[in-house]
């Protein structure tokens, strides 16, 4: 895999981690040490823990997860905000994708 491809991976993946962390938790509200495990089930990539830690921390400083005591210990859950977020992630992906396909599509025919 070259160079390039590895930065991209990782930029997508790690480096927006709170992407793959509320959508996870959209699907199962969980506690934190959980969401490791289902970002790789779900996305195939394990971030640390230390990140992944940080990542949920920032979260919820902001507003866009939330947590709620269950037997003890901390569940968390994407807000209203934290939903919305994502949603818009999304959209911008999709666009950047739909461009990217669009432009190299449109050389290649020429």
């Amino acid at each position: 895999m070259s160079k390039p491809l590895i930065r991209l991976k990782r930029k997508l993946t790690t480096e927006n981690l709170w992407i793959y962390v509320i959508a996870s938790l959209m699907v199962k509200p969980t506690y934190a040490y959980n969401v490791r495990k289902l970002i790789n089930e779900f996305f195939g990539f394990s971030p640390t823990t230390i990140t992944l830690y940080s990542v949920i921390y920032r979260l919820k400083k902001n507003g866009l997860i939330k947590e709620d005591l269950v037997a003890g210990e901390r569940v968390y859950k994407p807000t209203e905000e934290g939903v919305k977020e994502l949603e818009e992630a999304i959209s911008y992906m999709e666009h950047m994708i739909k461009r990217l396909k669009e432009i190299t599509y449109s050389t290649q025919k020429s």
